[in-house]
């Protein structure tokens, strides 16, 4: 049987403010809506971030201000 392959439906793009590691060979990087820091350290390398614009797909952050956000809270 033949089955036909249905067409991918193109996301939206746009620019997006990222942060890029700095480090030499590392690759890691990350949105800046999904931040916890005002200025974070690679998740992979912990060496300091840099903030610069890529093309992505649009996604949306339903927690307007990350950073603002209290992290670690303990549970009693």
């Amino acid at each position: 049987m033949y089955f036909r392959k249905k067409a991918l439906e193109e996301l939206p793009q746009e620019d997006t403010a990222i942060w890029s590691c700095t480090k030499e060979g590392c690759t890691g990087w990350m949105r800046d809506n999904f931040a916890f820091q005002y200025v974070p350290t690679c998740w992979q390398c912990n060496s300091p971030m840099t903030r610069s614009m890529k093309i992505l797909p649009m996604l949306v952050n339903t927690n307007a201000d990350m950073k603002a956000m209290k992290k670690g809270i303990s549970i009693k």
